[in-house]
């Protein structure tokens, strides 16, 4: 293993695309035991994670319908995105300066430790047969606040365990491990709040447990010498990284707003129970579809990863993104609904794949975790703040009217980014 900075070279840049086609590379990586363990950790706790935004979307969605309209109700899944994003948001910055400064392997069980109680508080809800919002906006809001040191650290681990040459292999592996869970995730989750939403919140508790047990396994890397700037300069150094790489912060800001504004993900228990009327079951198969189509994107991606042009791919894919949306949203077949959201997913996958790469590549190991805490704030913002705009523009428009504004507005973000950001329209290789 390997704690110096990545080459950000071209010889090195091509070296890392050249690695992605080399099976004998994944063997290596296989064979370091540490990067396994830390693989099926993280595999575990992904799946555990899906299968509990299952259950706790429809549980605030069924608690919500007893006194409120179809579009209140959807308001009520997206305040739950709120809960979790405001902690996230406060804490991310402190939270990555902490990953770059301790014991990353600790900070990851630390958060898995509240993740587990969370869980628990949750079944313990779900059979109590709470009919109370706030309750459950408040543990979600402390499950944000345990995925805000988690994150970062998690992210920064995984390159100091792998040799510099194998980072890019080790990115595609992971991004497959979670496609792989958030697949079956979904699924499983759909069946189990089908049976009961406490079995749900249970068994993602148990993988939570596997999960913090497979870190035990891990041996933590050496640590670099800690910095002697105090930790305000050592935000503010991370912070301008970001903002002087321009390259980096037009990906990962046109990933934060085409999400944000495109998230459909948050209408699903309402397009699920309300337009498509397909129950939970359906509602399981709809949240696995974009990761379906996002796992077979990253085996595309492996296979033969973009050599050229990278910038232009990862606007038309972000397009690619906006227009499944729009489909979605008109849709009220349940086959074209899942062929829009696998379209959605393998979409969103060729912009994360690209994010990811030059995050990882090119960011130096001392800085990874201030880095990666920017990046996971953005995709944060994403993902919840994408859930509470989706549920509040259902409230004024309707969840279908929700839909649209949201694929018409990724569009539209593409094109001002191509204007805005024209080093990453030109970028041509991932560097």
């Amino acid at each position: 293993m390997s704690n110096t900075p990545p080459d950000t070279s071209p010889a090195g840049v091509v070296a890392a695309e050249a690695v992605l086609q080399n099976p004998a590379n994944l063997r290596d990586l296989f064979a370091i035991q540490s990067y396994v363990w830390f693989w099926i950790g993280r595999v575990c706790n992904t799946f555990g994670v899906q299968i509990q935004a299952i259950a706790l979307a429809w549980q605030v969605y069924a608690v919500a319908r007893h006194t409120a309209s179809v579009n209140q109700a959807a308001l009520a899944v997206g305040m739950l995105g709120l809960a979790q994003f405001l902690p996230m948001f406060a804490l991310t910055l402190f939270a990555g300066h902490s990953a770059d400064i301790y014991d990353r392997r600790k900070i990851m069980m630390a958060g898995l430790g509240v993740q587990l109680g969370t869980s628990a508080v949750f079944a313990a809800m779900a059979y109590g047969g709470l009919n109370l919002l706030w309750p459950i906006y408040a543990v979600a809001a402390l499950f944000g606040c345990a995925r805000a040191f988690y994150t970062p650290a998690n992210a920064a681990l995984a390159p100091t365990l792998v040799e510099r040459r194998l980072i890019p292999r080790a990115i595609v592996v992971n991004s497959a491990g979670n496609q792989m869970a958030t697949i079956v995730g979904p699924a499983i989750g759909g069946l189990l709040v089908a049976f009961s939403p406490v079995a749900a919140f249970v068994v993602s508790g148990a993988l939570c447990l596997a999960s913090l047990a497979s870190l035990l396994l891990v041996a933590s890397p050496p640590r670099q010498p800690r910095p002697t700037a105090s930790r305000w300069a050592l935000i503010a150094e991370g912070l301008n990284y970001v903002w002087t790489t321009k390259v980096v912060l037009g990906a990962i800001s046109l990933d934060l707003f085409a999400v944000l504004l495109g998230g459909a993900t948050a209408l699903l228990p309402v397009y699920a129970r309300d337009i498509l009327h397909v129950g939970p079951e359906g509602y399981g198969i709809l949240r696995a579809s974009p990761s379906i189509g996002a796992l077979l994107s990253g085996f595309a991606l492996a296979a033969r990863p973009p050599k050229s042009r990278v910038g232009l791919k990862m606007f038309a894919a972000v397009g690619i993104y906006g227009l499944s949306t729009l489909v979605f949203a008109l849709s009220r077949s349940m086959v074209l609904s899942v062929l829009a959201l696998a379209i959605l997913g393998a979409a969103d996958m060729v912009s994360v794949f690209v994010r990811q790469t030059l995050v990882q590549i090119v960011t130096p190991d001392a800085m990874r975790g201030r880095v990666s805490a920017v990046s996971s704030l953005f995709i944060g913002a994403s993902n919840e703040l994408g859930e509470f705009e989706s549920g509040g523009m259902a409230r004024l428009l309707g969840p279908v009217g929700s839909a649209i504004f949201g694929g018409c507005g990724a569009i539209l973000v593409t094109l001002l980014w191509a204007g805005i950001f024209p080093a990453l329209r030109k970028a041509d290789k991932l560097e």
